[in-house]
């Protein structure tokens, strides 16, 4: 039996996640974190037994606490978190002073970074007694400047430090970083309709906008899968803390191996 933790599990690649861990490791168990019940509900529907939906907010400094006291009570096993709740505010260009508040930078590295060091440090004994894996949801704006994105970007690339680091200091855990490419997400409405327009400039934005009218995004299911198989199968010890694309060719192999 595999037991693993996805948060932002409500919907979007986390929600694809879900359903990908449940269908490629039938005996798995799956506890779902999230801000909204609703798509935890329908998991828990669909997955009676096999899902277990916690509503919270990942920057909650009680949650991983709270977290690691219920999977120990129910499992005391963990073999995989796939950390994937994440925000792209604030958006703004470095030329533009004003729109500059170091509160909500501060809360954006709460939100993708910091709660994520938070999570994976108080669930570390029950990691590093399953021998199991941290899969992190990055980003292409991880290695490349996107305009606009000089927070998230920084936060990204710290998450790939972070993945990095947990190969070198913890020897029982493997842990990896994951851009999962440009996918239909509620994200890719922010970036079009709202953070876009104010914050990046034009040309840039279009890139956006033109994938999704040429029908371009990926559909969840595609980065979710790669997720999903490096939870169930663990992350293997070649590529502990690399940062990949989700389309690698050493994802695409570890995923043929697993069907």
């Amino acid at each position: 039996m595999k037991v693993i933790l996805v948060t932002g599990a409500s919907r979007g690649i986390g929600y694809a996640t879900v359903k990908e861990c449940l269908s490629l490791s039938t005996d798995s168990v799956v506890y779902g974190v999230a801000r909204s019940a609703e798509g935890l509900q329908r998991l828990e529907e669909e997955h009676p037994g096999r899902f277990v939906g916690i509503v919270g907010d990942v920057c909650d400094p009680q949650l991983p606490s709270s977290l690691l006291q219920r999977i120990s009570a129910d499992h005391n096993q963990l073999d995989a978190i796939v950390a994937n709740a994440g925000v792209l505010e604030p958006v703004h260009q470095l030329t533009d002073t004003a729109a500059y508040d170091p509160q909500q930078w501060k809360a954006h590295f709460d939100t993708n970074f910091f709660s994520i060091v938070t999570l994976v440090t108080t669930l570390l004994p029950l990691l590093q007694q399953s021998r199991g894996s941290v899969v992190l949801v990055s980003s292409g704006a991880s290695v490349k400047a996107y305009n606009g994105w000089a927070c998230y970007c920084a936060a990204k690339a710290a998450l790939n430090s972070f993945a990095r680091s947990i190969a070198t200091d913890i020897p029982e855990c493997r842990a990896i970083a994951v851009a999962p490419g440009v996918v239909n997400t509620q994200m890719q409405v922010e970036i079009r309709d709202v953070a876009g327009p104010r914050g990046m400039d034009p040309a840039a934005l279009k890139r956006f906008t033109d994938l999704q009218l040429n029908n371009e995004l990926l559909d969840p299911a595609v980065p979710g899968k790669v997720y999903a198989t490096l939870a169930t199968q663990g992350v293997p010890g070649d590529l502990n803390g690399q940062y990949l694309r989700y389309n690698d060719s050493q994802l695409n192999q570890l995923i043929a191996d697993s069907l």
